[in-house]
């Protein structure tokens, strides 16, 4: 089970991740409390849309990303919504997730720790690296935002793994919010505090330890 988050050196300028321990959730497949919440978040974002977040954007292209192109998970929730598109359910916890990366326009990664082997480190992803997304292809990770640890690759601000994917079957998660370093720690306190609340309030459980690179 992971034991500690760590940032290389080459990224320090570029992104500030802020990171959650939570142990002890309840993660049912649906969960009727959140249908009225992610409703009136939806209506809030069409009765007046938010521009994408230059900083998140900044982030990608100062690795070398085209944000257009591999867009971070927090756009991606944001267009489907423009377009009347509900935000996607999955299940409980993963649904808290996505409605904290809506709202607060950051993406966010999400892992079932019991799957996640030793130390995980944010890097670049290295040439060759990949992993099985979720529902969908081999995810490629070279020169890209990647989390590690000791089994390989297994997330990134676009698309996560289905090794560390959450399933009603977790009841130990680490959330990371892939913040651009623009961002102030005391905001990103914040967005990690409003992140715990809603966990805590929907599937329950404890924050065991938090931490800012």
């Amino acid at each position: 089970m992971v034991s500690s988050v760590n940032l290389s050196p080459a990224l320090a300028d570029i992104v500030r991740p802020g990171v959650l321990w939570w142990e002890a959730a309840t993660v049912v497949e649906h969960e009727p409390r959140l249908d009225p919440l992610l409703a009136a978040a939806e209506s809030r974002v069409r009765a007046a849309p938010p521009e994408e977040t230059a900083a998140v954007r900044t982030m990608y292209k100062r690795v070398g990303l085209d944000p257009t192109k591999t867009r971070p998970s927090n756009e991606a929730l944001l267009r489907r919504v423009r377009k009347g598109q509900p935000l996607p359910r999955v299940n409980a916890l993963v649904d808290v997730i996505n409605w904290c990366s809506f709202e607060c326009q950051l993406p966010y990664g999400l892992y079932d720790r019991r799957h996640i082997a030793g130390a995980v480190t944010l890097r670049l992803g290295a040439e060759g690296e990949q992993y099985d997304g979720i529902r969908k292809d081999i995810v490629h990770v070279a020169g890209r935002l990647t989390l590690v640890d000791e089994h390989g690759p297994f997330g990134n601000p676009t698309s996560d793994s289905a090794r560390t994917m959450v399933t009603p079957a977790t009841t130990d998660a680490l959330v990371v919010v892939f913040a651009p370093a623009a961002l102030t720690r005391s905001r990103l306190t914040q967005v990690l505090d409003l992140t715990a609340a809603r966990i805590g309030d929907i599937c329950g459980g404890r924050e065991r330890h938090r931490m800012m690179l």
